[in-house]
């Protein structure tokens, strides 16, 4: 099957250098391109798309408010590719938060180099884009907004004791994750039990995404650093750019953050944490696999599993793309296959087991 790909982007560079990174491709075939939104709903409908490449700064209406329209009505996989300043990386938060499947980096300098040079990436994240499950996204998905400074954190589902022992959870995720993290972590108690998380997500994303987290969570979100102990009520989230181990040292856990080569093709890799997370608390831990494109975490899940440790999959039905937790039950490293809407309870089942 071809993938027939559709650009919106203000930048005639970008889109001639699309074109021509796109040409001769026999999976991906570009079938139009548009200055604006408002251009592109008119081209759309006459020829529907399998994936839209989407910028986000665009004079009239912006890559954001026309993601939301499009997620509202008859979704359509979009991957976002745009410039990951500090103020796109926010405001590709939101998009990815709307719906889209995935980011790309767009410089500011050096344009079509930088496209050349990620051609292969940028084709396989179309392909894989082409084959997700975008979910409708009633009212467009607006944001959700923060607590206030000094507001409570309101226990959600149930709580549990808070001096209860710490059994931690690690959590894998890509495509598709940040929307399936933020329906896990907002649906959890303050006082429950931490958690580790490796998403799949470029190095500037991560400190906003943990910090819009906190915002909404009853549970205390961060972006991890090296030495943080991982204790109740307490989310850590792996950079971007780099590995996350979950330690022990006297009874408690810590995550070690450190450099080194990709693993699976990725930097944080979950495979990285997931193993960690069996050496050091074996059948204390809960691991859960969510919505991902590759195989990154199934190995990892299996030495879990094989260990003694309490493990998740989510479900084909309710992944944007079912690949990481398929490979992992191919692998029998699963005890159980779950609704994403299922997780959170799940976790605080795990933790009140004796």
């Amino acid at each position: 099957m071809v993938v027939k790909v559709f650009v919106v982007d203000d930048s005639a560079v970008v889109r001639q250098a699309l074109a021509h990174m796109l040409a001769g491709n026999a999976e991906v075939e570009l079938i139009g391109s548009a200055p604006n939104p408002l251009l592109a709903m008119d081209m759309m409908r006459k020829n529907p798309p399998d994936v839209l490449l989407l910028d986000i700064e665009m004079p009239g209406m912006d890559g954001l408010t026309f993601l939301r329209q499009i997620m509202s009505g008859t979704p359509i996989p979009t991957v976002i590719c745009s410039t990951l300043s500090t103020e796109g990386s926010k405001v590709a938060l939101e998009a990815l938060s709307a719906g889209a499947v995935a980011v790309l980096a767009k410089p500011k300098l050096g344009l079509r180099q930088h496209l050349e040079d990620s051609r292969r990436e940028m084709i396989q994240t179309l392909k894989t884009a082409a084959k997700s499950k975008p979910r409708l996204r009633a009212g467009g998905a607006e944001p959700v907004a923060a607590r206030p400074a000094g507001a409570p954190r309101a226990p959600v589902l149930g709580s549990v004791h808070a001096f209860a022992m710490n059994k931690p959870v690690v959590i894998g995720s890509s495509t598709g994750g940040t929307q399936a993290l933020e329906l896990v972590l907002t649906s959890l108690p303050a006082d429950a039990p931490g958690i580790a998380i490796t998403q799949h997500m470029p190095e500037k994303f991560t400190a906003m995404y943990a910090k819009r987290l906190d915002g909404i969570c009853a549970m205390n979100v961060r972006e991890a650093k090296d030495g943080d102990r991982l204790e109740r009520g307490v989310v850590l989230i792996a950079p971007g750019g780099l590995h996350m181990q979950l330690r022990k040292n006297a009874g408690q856990y810590y995550v070690h953050v450190v450099d080194g080569p990709p693993v699976n093709r990725h930097k944080p890799s979950v495979d990285v944490l997931f193993r960690s997370a069996s050496e050091c608390g074996g059948r204390d831990v809960l691991g859960i696999i969510l919505t991902g494109m590759g195989d990154d975490g199934a190995r990892g899940m299996k030495v879990l599993h094989d260990g003694g440790a309490r493990t998740i999959a989510q479900n084909e039905e309710t992944c944007v793309v079912f690949g990481m937790p398929k490979e992992a039950i191919k692998l029998q490293a699963v005890d159980d296959i779950l609704p994403l809407e299922q997780v959170a309870r799940a976790i605080l089942q795990f933790d009140s087991r004796a």
